[in-house]
């Protein structure tokens, strides 16, 4: 805390006779921020804005839809973190509108905390078709993509994927590890994959490219770079001329990070600084990156409620098509129902995922839309910005 309160008390001996906007891009980071209290900590100056680091906001409706009708309609076993059993799509009134009331309607579904349970799973169950539904950033992708290339493998070469992806410096907040039940280099052939992976900086860059980010500097994800590399970041600097540091998430890496970029804008040089230094080091996780690139393809992917990012999504590689489940099983997207894709009615939770509004400022928030009744996905997630939001007190509209 002493480290935390000397990083304070350099902030507060910065002057600025505007408001500077400072976008942090990390779900975890905004739970960080909210559970320390720093936005009350910091002058009244300064605004905090949430982005775009909520992989279970920006999962495309269709593929909720598609996992839920994978696991009502084929009858496979469903597996996916646990955040996304709750989050709704958008369908008639009286249907299965999540995975969790798929599963109240007699589904298999199971939520899980590691690719290593999906593996697990499926060795128990060898005569059952087993989907893991993997949404997430490229933290938590480049495990499911560890998992793919060693289930695909006749015996282990060096070690389990696990093993070189933890050696290699993937920090242990990641869910990698857990609930193994040996199996390291077998070929699990009733494993599926239903990938709704994203690449964290596209949508970043799209904000930038937009011409009007809404913030003056960025906090950059710590995890992501830990894995991808400080270095993904320096666009934001080197093209759009805007401060940038690497948190990580105690409250002295990004009180540290606010003072860096709050530095850079009063003396009008930009550089990426990396405050993380201590696990997001230059080139990131070489076993990770190499896995990434060895299982999968980037490719242009749609973020729910926003659209299609060019290049901003994973996809398996064709050598990987027996554990593609968008391959193996029927497409249940059904055209004709009304606002696929979109946000529900009244929701906003595109705008706050953007940085455009704050959670409290949506037209539903705390109202139609509470955690125990969730509308909108940034109201389900432990980082998504609405339900943090929630847990650290907000409980009324910004209208109220």
């Amino acid at each position: 805390m002493d480290k935390a309160r000397a990083w304070l008390e350099k902030i507060h001996a910065l002057e600025f006779d505007r408001t500077v906007k400072i976008m942090n891009v990390c779900g975890g980071h905004e739970r960080s921020i909210t559970q320390a209290g720093l936005r009350g900590a910091l002058p009244m100056w300064i605004e905090l804005v949430p982005g775009p680091g909520c992989p279970v906001c920006v999962c495309p409706e269709e593929d909720v839809y598609q996992a839920i009708q994978l696991a009502l309609v084929d009858r496979v076993i469903l597996v996916a973190f646990g955040d996304m059993l709750r989050v709704p799509v958008n369908v008639k009134k009286g249907e299965v509108r999540s995975l969790a009331e798929a599963q109240a309607a007699g589904a298999d579904v199971r939520p899980i905390a590691s690719p290593l349970d999906a593996r697990r799973i499926a060795l128990e169950n060898p005569d059952r078709a087993v989907v893991f539904f993997a949404a997430g950033f490229e933290t938590t992708t480049a495990p499911v993509a560890a998992m793919l290339a060693e289930m695909t493998l006749p015996s282990p070469a060096s070690g389990t994927a696990e093993g070189s992806l933890r050696s290699s410096g993937v920090p242990a907040g990641v869910p990698l590890a857990g609930g193994g039940a040996g199996g390291e280099g077998k070929r699990i052939d009733n494993l599926s994959i239903l990938l709704s992976g994203r690449l964290t900086w596209p949508a970043v860059a799209m904000l930038l490219d937009s011409g009007s980010p809404g913030f003056d500097a960025l906090v950059a994800p710590g995890h992501v770079s830990t894995v991808m590399g400080p270095e993904e970041w320096r666009f934001v600097v080197d093209r759009h001329e805007i401060p940038a540091a690497v948190s990580g998430f105690a409250p002295e890496s990004l009180l540290a990070s606010f003072y860096s970029v709050l530095r850079q804008l009063k003396s009008g040089e930009c550089f990426l600084d990396n405050c993380y230094r201590e696990v997001a080091h230059p080139g990131g996780n070489p076993t990770g990156r190499r896995l990434l690139d060895q299982t999968l393809d980037i490719v242009d992917a749609n973020w729910r409620g926003i659209g299609i990012i060019p290049r901003s999504g994973y996809a398996l590689k064709p050598a990987f098509a027996k554990h593609d489940a968008r391959l193996l099983f029927a497409d249940h997207a059904d055209p004709g129902r009304r606002r696929a894709g979109e946000m529900p009615p009244g929701c906003d939770c595109a705008q706050v995922v953007l940085g455009k509004i704050y959670p409290n400022q949506c037209r539903i928030y705390g109202r139609a839309c509470t955690p125990r009744n969730p509308v909108g996905p940034c109201m389900v997630s432990d980082e998504g910005a609405c339900r943090i939001w929630w847990a650290g007190g907000v409980r009324v509209a910004a209208d109220a």
